[in-house]
């Protein structure tokens, strides 16, 4: 198995562990997983084609959908929804 392959691997298991912890504790981990999936997705393209890369960028949008709706949310310029954990 190749170098970006078992990377991947690995920030799975990574992002399903940062998902058990509490909402207040996922923030900064669950931020360095989305800012190093885009190089490691990218990686995985260059070293074995689109079709691996499509499908991390699916898997990737199916366990980020809701930070990745949030910054897009923002992005427009538009109110985004707080979750209840988070709401003070």
């Amino acid at each position: 198995m190749s170098t970006p392959l078992i990377l991947g691997c690995l920030w799975v298991i990574a992002s399903a562990l940062v998902a058990m912890l509490p909402m207040r504790r996922q923030f900064p981990p669950g931020i360095a997983l989305l800012i190093a999936a885009p190089v490691l997705l990218v990686w995985i393209g260059y070293q074995h084609g689109w079709y691996w890369l499509a499908f991390g960028l699916f898997a990737f949008a199916s366990m980020f959908r809701h930070p990745l709706r949030y910054f897009l949310w923002r992005a427009l310029g538009r109110p985004a929804p707080v979750p209840k954990e988070l709401q003070k």
